[in-house]
């Protein structure tokens, strides 16, 4: 595995694979890498004849009260992981050179980006539509992996990638989970037992909205309710939002007609963790 961490020398490395005519794969990621991040991985090698890893944690995604500095890291494992699943490069850029000194520009995808998260990480999604944009113009990858458990992100830099003509074409790959359900995450290491135990009511409110679902509920007004009495029997959380959505739009649904997200944030302790399922089409299903 070749290791980069100058843009200049992943460009030039990059464009020595487009030359040769090989399909590019790319999985950016903010490393602490997990099962969930593998899985990309896999996907990328299964479909590119080349693929790319990058580790960058993104100073522009965090807000002021955020957790950046705190945000988990271990780079020699990643390094490891990488190497042993067959990664062709890991690109380690530093943040000087990803966010230089007088960077002033950033991308905006309205509409989208104030929703769900955005509207308790405003600016969050700027953030990363912006660092994404400039990891794809320096990889130009065929194709992007990423994760359903982040479904609005996934969400945004879709519409990102065809407003702005890109060729680059986004894999959105299903959601992988702990034998109980939790979704996988790096801040899942930020919780304690107790925490971890309480952490799976997310799961268990997704999965009591795919089974009402199933039954033949349509009414979003319906499944919401259940869903949030559910999350407030946990003495330990508390619901930043629990959202039924048009999966394309992001606009709140009064029925369920088509391919429909559910998606929920809750904070754990001090732990904030998403989850989401899709209801009424092709999709990840608790």
């Amino acid at each position: 595995m070749k290791k980069i961490a100058a843009v200049e020398r992943m460009k030039a490395a990059a464009g020595e694979i487009k030359t040769q005519g090989r399909i590019l794969g790319f999985v950016p990621t903010m490393g602490y890498l997990h099962e969930g991040h593998l899985s990309l991985v896999r996907e990328s090698l299964k479909k590119a004849d080349a693929t790319v890893v990058s580790i960058f944690v993104n100073p522009l995604q965090f807000g002021p009260r955020e957790d950046f500095r705190r945000y988990p890291r271990d780079p020699e494992r990643d390094e490891a992981l990488l190497e042993e699943a067959g990664v062709d490069i890991l690109f380690h850029p530093a943040d000087l050179d990803m966010v230089p000194d007088g960077f002033r520009t950033t991308v905006e995808v309205s509409g989208l980006q104030d929703k769900l998260c955005g509207r308790s990480r405003p600016g969050h999604f700027k953030g990363v539509a912006t660092v994404v944009l400039k990891l794809f113009n320096i990889v130009r990858p065929d194709y992007a992996f990423f994760g359903q458990k982040d479904a609005q992100q996934a969400i945004i830099l879709r519409r990102m990638t065809k407003d702005l003509d890109l060729d680059t074409k986004i894999e959105i790959r299903p959601i992988v989970r702990e034998e109980d359900g939790l979704a996988l995450s790096s801040r899942n290491m930020y919780l304690n037992p107790e925490e971890r135990r309480a952490a799976l009511v997310l799961f268990r409110s997704l999965k009591k909205a795919h089974a009402m679902w199933a039954a033949g509920e349509r009414e979003a007004g319906s499944i919401r309710g259940e869903m949030l009495r559910l999350i407030g029997s946990e003495p330990l959380a508390r619901v930043d939002y629990v959202e039924i959505v048009d999966s394309d739009t992001l606009e709140t649904v009064d029925r369920i007609n088509g391919k429909t997200l559910v998606a929920v944030a809750v904070l754990i302790g001090n732990t904030r963790l998403i989850d989401n399922t899709i209801l009424g089409g092709k999709g990840e299903h608790p």
